[in-house]
């Protein structure tokens, strides 16, 4: 039987079986179930350690006196409280009263001595049995041991599952095998998959093997079973996640092959520490950031189980939305927002696996790809920015806060920040990733009288073709970006129904200002992407190296100069509008001043350009010229 298994397995994804033969051997096997149960035993013991008996204090959470003698010690307190008071009135020199005075102390005697004693029974006399809440404590551990595996689940799969996907990539690319992977018959789908399933099959089994306490100790807790499930579903979509994310990094980063493994791991540990984090203190995911806190299960956890870090209110969790779609309402559409995010993330990834596998030189993505990645990734920033929330809270002098109200300017001003970080790391990533070099251009350059012939014009080219320089590209990306924004900065005084100053910002630029701001943004940012391409063009083999110091110099040297030389925008607003940050010299620059600083600027850009177009000729001048000489 378990050889026809194995046929069956190896029918459908030879890889699998590959991995399932190399990795289930008996002391894998042994050790997994050992470790597993082990760890299993050790929790149980350490609950059923603290199982109440004749010696459990009476002030503890299970005792149902416990209250009792907390309620008479509070109303003991308040008694002699009072009575100390009535002391004090009576010794007074307008009041005083000789009799009333020694007989509230022999009054404030006695309820000292009946404290005392309450307190002795509270705090030193141990708890009855008959008053022991014994099914409440069954019912609270077995919850505590249920939450306790559900973190352990997390942190096992993930962490350890990544690094054997990583160090299992490492190890075929120092044997040499994972080229012949790369040249076998199979699918590269099917040959990553098997690797997601078969390389942490003994962490699956290690987490198979204390399912069932899982299960029971979820069920003795009083937790539906729905909910229990849905936890796996959630769990296994993040592990697909993570491990297709590990598969990437692990096949872009082999010059780091001994210690790809620990930074794989490491970076995972500090994103699920970080979200854990999150998910203990921020009750709510009304913000831009929210995608990323739902690429980690704690806040899924968190929904799903209210008592995970006895902390928060989860409630509010239910009031998360995507484009004012109420998902957090319902534990499914909940699921289906956590599932959709995943889904999304993990096709863009698989998308790069495609096509690096084979080919370990070609760019992640395409360009045709790259242009449905920013637009989709606008609507995934954007989904999560508008959510009716009642965000504005106009104060009195008081400082009380009244009438809260939603306001979508103040929400999106809120969310300014995160959507500028996310689009420029996106943008960062995209010059890296389409960027290409010089022996690509080359060949591009060198067959370009070809594309002409299948009536390719250059501006097709520069817009689709892989191999051509990446700046137009890079260009349609950023109007992608802006889209969104341009509209928001148009409508925003239509949108302040309330008259707040939630865009005073706004207008004290002015939405003239505003929009040449933008497009002083998108300029720049196509001067840095022809610095890098101008960079990549170069003959010497460290030209990556000088793209990055190049293009970071442009963008971060200007600004620290204008610092240490204390060239603030209130004074000398002009040379920040030449900055990587415009946005701070258009308020005090005249409309005319930032109209003709966008012109210097794109004259820039078109002189670049114009250099960068000779140094694509010259470069498949030079090409076709060698490829002749050696015929």
């Amino acid at each position: 039987m378990y050889l026809n298994l194995l046929d069956k397995i190896g029918n459908w994804n030879p890889q699998l079986l590959r991995e399932i033969k190399g990795r289930l051997k008996p002391f894998n096997l042994i050790f997994a179930f050992a470790i597993s149960l082990i760890g299993q035993i050790g929790l149980l013991i350490y609950h059923f350690g603290q199982y109440p008996n004749n010696k459990y204090p009476m002030n503890g959470s299970y005792c149902n006196l416990s209250k009792v003698y907390q309620k008479q010690s509070e109303s003991f307190y308040k008694l002699i409280d009072q009575t100390q008071k009535q002391i004090n009135f009576y010794n007074s020199k307008k009041n005083y009263d000789f009799t009333k005075v020694q007989e509230f102390k022999e009054q404030l005697k006695s309820l000292e001595v009946q404290k005392k004693q309450v307190e002795y029974n509270l705090y030193q006399q141990p708890c009855p049995i008959s008053e022991i809440n014994f099914q409440g404590w069954w019912r609270d551990h077995w919850e505590f041991i249920f939450l306790t595996l559900c973190v352990v689940f997390i942190y096992t799969l993930l962490v350890a599952g990544t690094y054997l996907i990583v160090n299992n990539l490492a190890q075929e690319e120092r044997r040499g095998t994972l080229n012949f992977l790369r040249l076998s018959p199979q699918s590269e789908t099917s040959i990553l998959t098997g690797k997601i399933l078969g390389v942490p099959i003994v962490i699956y089994l290690m987490i198979l093997v204390a399912i069932p306490l899982h299960i029971w100790s979820g069920i003795s807790a009083k937790i539906a079973t729905s909910y229990i499930f849905s936890f796996y579903i959630v769990l296994a979509a993040s592990c697909f996640f993570f491990y297709s994310a590990t598969l990437l990094f692990g096949l872009m980063s082999n010059r780091f092959s001994s210690f790809q493994p620990w930074l794989a791991s490491g970076a995972v540990i500090m994103f699920l520490l970080t979200t854990m984090q999150f998910a203990f203190t921020t009750e709510n995911l009304h913000y831009t950031a929210a995608w990323l806190r739902l690429l980690s299960p704690f806040d899924m956890t968190k929904y799903l189980f209210p008592n995970l870090f006895n902390r928060g209110n989860s409630s509010l969790l239910s009031e998360t939305q995507f484009f004012y779609i109420p998902l957090g309402k319902n534990v499914f559409t909940f699921i289906g927002l956590h599932l959709f995010n995943y889904g999304v993330s993990s096709y863009w990834i698989w998308q790069a696996l495609g096509r690096r596998f084979r080919n370990p030189n070609a760019t992640l993505l395409s360009k045709r790809q790259s242009y449905l990645l920013v637009a989709c990734s606008q609507v995934i920033f954007w989904g999560f920015t508008l959510q009716y929330t009642k965000n504005y809270c106009p104060f009195y002098r008081e400082y009380k806060p009244v009438n809260c109200y939603y306001d979508l300017n103040y929400q999106i001003g809120q969310n300014f920040f995160w959507i500028v970080l996310f689009n420029l790391v996106l943008l960062t990533c995209l010059l890296v990733i389409l960027s290409p070099h010089r022996h690509q251009i080359q060949d591009w350059a060198r067959y370009r009288h070809q594309q002409t012939m299948s009536h390719n014009t250059i501006w097709q080219d520069l817009v689709w073709h892989d191999k051509s320089p990446a700046i137009v590209s890079i260009g349609l990306s950023l109007i992608i970006i802006t889209i969104p924004l341009l509209v928001w900065i148009v409508l925003a005084p239509a949108l302040n129904t309330h008259d707040n100053n939630a865009i005073d910002w706004v207008n004290k630029i002015g939405r003239m200002k505003a929009i040449l701001g933008i497009a002083m943004f998108i300029t720049l940012a196509m001067v840095y992407a022809t610095i890098a391409q101008k960079m990549l063009l170069l003959k010497t083999p460290r030209r990556t190296l000088f793209a990055i110091a190049t293009t970071g110099t442009a963008m971060f040297v200007p600004p620290i100069i204008f610092g240490l030389l204390n060239i603030t925008p209130e004074a000398n607003s002009v040379f920040w509008l030449f900055s990587n940050f415009p946005w701070v010299g258009l308020e005090h620059s005249a409309t005319v001043t930032v109209f003709m600083s966008l012109l210097a600027e794109f004259t820039v850009l078109a002189l670049l350009n114009l250099h960068l177009t000779n140094q694509v000729k010259l470069a498949g001048e030079s090409a076709t010229k060698a490829l002749l000489a050696g015929r």
